[in-house]
């Protein structure tokens, strides 16, 4: 199994938690979490059962009818499975739960008769449809799967370069220019592949990219498949695929009539919200006033929309044909696309700073000659200030906007960024840095 940061994470709730809660990893689907999770129990059980909701015969079901009396629903569970749980030994693994809503809020109970430890994997779980009827547990403790980061992909790959990378940013210096150019080809790797587990995998087995991209288009058909089960009308749909469109336009906020080709109903926010809940996405919300507390002031009518893994958002973006061809992936991974490529390196940034545990925000305001608009990519919050970053592709010499807000909130700012292809360097408090650095940086704001 590849090494995944969400298996630390419940290393920790073992350890703290798991005798008041059940872990909960939610996410996307096919971000890897039934696999932490088989794996994890393993590892740090004595035995454990997985139940998967999404493939359960008749006879295993049945078990869940009734779990009020606890000793015959364990001894049947056990007898139907053909393995032996242990007390305080063992663990449950309840895959894709949101199948079976009456399960999860018996986790209330299971945590506190206190036999056993209890792990749930969900995606779409918030679905309101899947847990209307229920009384949803306090007793979860709750941790995101992402796609695989920018780490998680080097290691899967048995690459130890991270730790130079990390080496690299801590000297300050300038990495040089051959060095630099082959690191951002590296990236430009991990930007094409993406983090989805089964096409990391397919990468690191010598699969050229047609078939990585085959097995991308694989995972965008079932999420498809899932986005017309919860809409049948396809709006949904056209919303997830518009988002690499809707950023290519430069437009200061996502907008979903120009997904759906209508006007903005009721019943399209509520299906909005459904896009929100199946993790296969990313928002950020524009800022009003910025602050340290850059939540308080956020337009909630105001945001744009990522893809949660850039690699799906490159096989999107080039959706031309039934398949893409392998020229345009050397291409990009050579840099010479024909073409502005600013927002694949937004959507690249926006995965890293979330995943690395930060929410998203952005901030525009408008110009002295009140027509136009500067827009600020990202803004972070750290030392009781504000971090401005902005992302770009090639060209560094043009950054109104980012000069602008520091020189506006001078003293509210703490350092800025702005990140592109570019070797390190600085000017007038203006830190530039390669994107394969942004992981370092958001280590130590």
């Amino acid at each position: 199994m590849f090494k995944r940061k969400a298996y630390d994470s419940l290393l920790e709730w073992k350890e703290k938690y798991s005798k008041k809660c059940a872990a909960m990893l939610e996410g996307a689907r096919r971000v890897g979490k039934s696999t932490i999770a088989a794996e994890f129990a393993k590892n740090n059980f004595k035995t454990y059962i997985k139940i998967d909701f999404s493939n359960i015969n008749d006879e295993t079901l049945s078990v869940f009818n009734d779990i009020t009396n606890l000793d015959l629903f364990f001894l049947r569970l056990q007898a139907v499975t053909g393995v032996t749980l242990h007390k305080n030994q063992s663990a449950i693994i309840f895959d894709e739960i949101q199948k079976q809503p009456s399960v999860r809020q018996a986790i209330k109970f299971l945590v506190a008769d206190g036999r056993y430890s209890y792990i749930e994997t969900g995606s779409l779980i918030s679905i309101k449809k899947n847990v209307q009827d229920i009384v949803i547990p306090s007793e979860e403790h709750f941790i995101q799967v992402f796609p695989m980061d920018y780490e998680e992909f080097l290691l899967a790959g048995e690459n130890d370069s991270y730790s130079l990378l990390r080496n690299l940013y801590k000297s300050g210096n300038a990495v040089g220019g051959k060095v630099n150019q082959k690191l951002m080809r590296d990236f430009r790797v991990y930007m094409a592949v993406g983090g989805m587990p089964q096409a990391v995998d397919a990468y690191i087995n010598g699969e050229n990219f047609n078939e990585i991209d085959r097995v991308k288009r694989g995972i965008l058909k079932l999420y498809e498949e899932d986005f017309y089960k919860i809409d049948k009308s396809g709006r949904l749909s056209k919303m997830y695929n518009s988002i690499p469109t809707q950023l290519s336009m430069n437009k200061k906020r996502f907008v979903i009539s120009r997904a759906t080709g209508k006007r903005t109903t009721e019943k399209d926010m509520e299906i909005f919200s459904e896009l929100l809940d199946s993790k296969t996405v990313l928002v950020s919300y524009n800022v009003a006033d910025p602050s340290v507390s850059l939540s308080s002031t956020v337009d909630v009518e105001s945001y744009k929309m990522y893809l949660a893994d850039t690699g799906l958002f490159t096989t999107i973006l080039f959706n031309s044909a039934d398949k893409l061809n392998e020229k345009i992936y050397a291409k990009l991974l050579g840099d010479k696309l024909d073409a502005n490529l600013g927002y694949l390196y937004e959507n690249a940034a926006a995965q890293l700073i979330a995943s690395s545990g930060n929410k998203l925000f952005y901030h525009t305001w408008k110009k002295k000659d009140a027509v136009h608009d500067y827009e600020l990519d990202f803004l972070l919050a750290s030392n009781a200030k504000l971090v401005p970053i902005e992302v770009k592709s090639s060209a560094v010499n043009t950054h109104k906007s980012i000069t602008e807000f520091s020189s506006k909130y001078s003293k509210k700012t703490y350092k800025q960024f702005l990140f592109s292809q570019k070797d390190v360097s600085g000017k007038e408090g203006l830190l530039f840095k390669p994107l394969y650095m942004l992981p370092f940086v958001l280590e130590d704001l």
